[in-house]
């Protein structure tokens, strides 16, 4: 059996490897095309204009998908391991909400454009972003609760320094940003693709989409470590019949319903 084949790992697997190429994809069909310049261009810039833009949109959202599917057997594994712990069973709760925030707003970053839909792209980026930031804290906490008995050390440190490349990029990317859209270098630069090396602002631009790059693979590098983990866990869906056909609801499971009603369950 090959280690991907191992448990649940393939999910982390396919995150990051689907999400790599949904970059690299739409890079070089822009960069092809004339649509960008190959020199580090924003990602988002990368899925501006058609076709490149269909591709973007429609891998990004298989991106958010899997993306919720890995959060989601990330809590379970999580909530298996350690389930008389309410300190940790609440932290784990906060944290699969933040996942799936997170993933929502990829969602946003891949059907609402840069350059049409500016705003909402910016919020589709905060929530990608800046509420993954939270989400790979909490994580990385919860793997600091979790060591030594369930976690090892190791896996806690990988996943600190991967946090802090995340955040050191989006300070760096949220004030290159800010420089270069306060007006100093012109207006309506977010419109602009191509720049000139010899243009005001090119220095701000270059390190706010070099930040903006290490970011997006900060994001993916932290998935990554949930390769290992994965590997010892596994899901399965468990089918109760509440019948033996599907036209009338059995009187026992009418019963019970009411009963949860009257008790204020549902």
């Amino acid at each position: 059996m090959w280690w991907f084949q191992q448990g649940l790992s393939f999910l982390p697997v396919a995150l990051v490897v689907w999400s790599a190429a949904s970059f690299v994809f739409s890079y070089i069909t822009a960069i092809v095309l004339h649509h960008v310049d190959p020199l580090v261009p924003y990602i988002s810039d990368t899925g501006t204009i058609p076709p490149e833009r269909c591709l973007f949109g429609i891998m990004l959202n298989i991106s958010a998908f899997l993306g919720m599917a890995t959060m989601y057997v990330r809590y379970k594994q999580v909530y298996a391991l350690n389930p008389e712990k309410s300190k940790i069973i609440k932290l784990n709760k906060f944290g699969l909400t933040l996942g799936l925030m997170s993933c929502f707003g990829l969602c946003i970053i891949a059907n609402f454009q840069k350059c049409i839909l500016y705003y909402i792209h910016v919020v589709g980026a905060c929530l990608t972003f800046g509420v993954g930031a939270i989400y790979m804290l909490v994580q990385t906490v919860l793997s600091y609760l979790m060591q030594p008995e369930v976690h090892s050390k190791d896996i806690f440190w990988i996943r600190l320094t991967t946090l802090l490349w995340c955040c050191s990029s989006i300070v760096s990317m949220f004030v290159s940003s800010v420089v270069l859209y306060s007006g100093l270098y012109g207006t309506n630069l977010v419109q602009k693709l191509h720049w000139d090396p010899q243009e005001k602002g090119y220095t701000a631009h270059i390190i706010s989409t070099v930040s903006e790059w290490s970011l997006a693979f900060s994001f993916l590098s932290f998935f990554l470590t949930y390769i290992r983990d994965f590997q010892k866990i596994s899901l399965r869906a468990v089918v109760s019949l509440h019948g033996q056909t599907l036209y009338n609801t059995p009187q026992s499971f009418v019963t019970d319903e009411q009963t949860l009603l009257i008790a204020g369950s549902i």
